[in-house]
């Protein structure tokens, strides 16, 4: 009689671990797989800049591939607008929207000079890739760079951000006469500010 009741319980204590420990298993795969969609593919941007663009988004893919294969893929994206002028000296303004992998959306502005070897004026519509960042909160600061820029009545220009380890892609495609290389910063900010240092 103890042997049965002994095997009984046995048999009961199996029938209560097994699927806790196969939920659990599920549970943990589950969370791997999401960490894997924390970040946004190729196709899904290039998809992305195709609509954004429209019919200026002749190129767009090429450049998104070129960042990938530099950078990986990116936590987030924002898309929105420019414009920016300079006589040696310049200055840009933008403003447009981030989108997160994760479903976060917001709002954000930026403005900043420039300085060099760059003629002319622009506007833009803007792609940018961003890596490394969780948070619209990790953008509101000064990101440095050195673009280059041959606009001339339309193209397609890259450079690249950095501010500690996050950095930022932008993808320009613009209509009007620039020419030149600059050196210079963007100050990203959450709400629209004439200043730009």
């Amino acid at each position: 009689m103890n042997l049965t009741r002994r095997r009984f319980a046995a048999a009961a204590a199996a029938s209560l671990v097994l699927p806790v420990t196969g939920a659990f298993a599920q549970t943990t795969g589950s969370v791997s797989r999401a960490q894997q969609h924390e970040t946004y593919t190729t196709e899904e941007l290039v998809l992305k800049g195709h609509e954004f663009f429209g019919k200026a988004s002749r190129g767009v893919g090429q450049a998104i591939e070129f960042v990938f294969q530099n950078q990986g893929e990116p936590t987030a994206y924002i898309v929105g607008e420019e414009a920016a002028g300079a006589f040696v000296g310049g200055l840009r303004y933008g403003e447009g929207t981030i989108y997160y992998k994760n479903g976060t959306t917001q709002r954000i502005f930026w403005q900043g000079p420039s300085l060099g070897f760059d003629f002319g004026g622009n506007g833009s519509r803007t792609m940018t890739l961003v890596y490394n960042s969780n948070s619209p909160d990790d953008l509101y600061d000064r990101f440095g760079g050195v673009e280059g820029a041959a606009y001339l009545i339309g193209g397609l220009g890259v450079n690249f951000q950095q501010k500690d380890n996050i950095v930022l892609a932008p993808i320009r495609t613009g209509v009007g006469a620039r020419l030149g290389a600059n050196i210079g910063y963007l100050k990203y900010s959450p709400r629209a500010k004439w200043n730009p240092f």
